[in-house]
């Protein structure tokens, strides 16, 4: 296997390493719109899924398996893996050796703050690559997943993956109209500031200035997911928080803004490609 991470990260959750262990899945401490795993899959770990992030990993041990625009891809230790919001993609392990690896995932808006003005989200169209520059910009956030990172660190980070992303994508800037900008920016913050509660369009058109359907198309525009979307992921991420806390499923459901448990199974599912309870056993939660 190649030596992507460095000596920490192989030292760091040895839990994760030995031969007999299950599915796993553990998470770093987290920072506002990064969030850092490493999992290990026997075989099939996620059925087809999306999310309103980047997913840009490192395959550490084995064959990542994975359909993502139509084919089946596969990422070898050392490739790195760039999946691009909103994206349809299942996964797990190609072969009987199982399969590690460690994932990164970014927020859009976090990378066209990177970008500055004249940017636009890079799409980069093969989610498998051998880029050192990237790698070694995933090093700096991956190798050692049981410390905070540090805000300096994060924003280096976040530089150089967007930068590095929009080498790989060789998009010509296009720059986004400004007021759009300042517009679902407003959207955005209302968003994650009502996320437990119902929220109905007539408040972000009188937040933003635009009618829905403007709104919708901008706000898909710039962070590449419509706000209905990006609400629901708001509410997706405290269940999983307050999963990992150990709360009650039926409790969760409530406290999130979901009409039921069955409500929120469905959702969790689409978005993380597996249930709540499998992701509590998979964390080491009671849930």
């Amino acid at each position: 296997m190649n030596n992507v991470l460095g000596e920490e990260a192989a030292e760091s959750l040895g839990r994760l390493c030995g031969p007999s262990l299950k599915d796993a899945i553990v998470a770093a401490p987290s920072n506002p719109g990064l969030e850092r795993i490493e999992a290990r899959f026997a075989a099939n770990a996620y059925e087809l899924h999306r999310h309103d992030t980047y997913a840009i990993g490192l395959t550490l041990h084995g064959v990542q398996s994975f359909w993502y625009r139509g084919e089946r891809r596969c990422s070898l230790p050392g490739n790195v893996i760039v999946l691009h919001p909103d994206e349809m993609h299942d996964g797990g392990a190609g072969t009987e050796v199982g399969l590690r690896y460690r994932m990164l995932y970014l927020e859009p808006s976090l990378a066209l703050d990177s970008l500055g003005p004249a940017g636009s989200l890079p799409f980069v169209r093969d989610p498998v690559l051998s880029d050192p520059m990237i790698a070694a910009a995933l090093s700096a956030a991956l190798d050692n997943l049981d410390e905070e990172l540090d805000e300096l660190l994060v924003d280096d980070v976040i530089s150089r993956l967007a930068q590095g992303l929009s080498r790989v994508a060789r998009q010509s800037p296009k720059p986004t109209d400004k007021p759009a900008l300042r517009q679902v920016a407003r959207v955005r913050d209302y968003l994650e500031a009502h996320a437990l509660r119902l929220v109905k369009s007539d408040e972000l058109e009188a937040i933003s200035g635009l009618d829905r359907y403007a709104l919708s198309r901008q706000f898909r525009a710039v962070y590449a997911t419509s706000p209905h979307r990006f609400l629901l992921m708001r509410r997706l991420q405290r269940a999983r928080d307050m999963i990992r806390m150990g709360e009650p499923l039926a409790e969760i459901a409530v406290d999130t803004g979901f009409s039921d448990q069955s409500h929120l199974n469905r959702q969790f599912k689409k978005a993380f490609g597996v249930t709540p309870g499998r992701w509590a056993a998979l964390v080491g939660s009671n849930a």
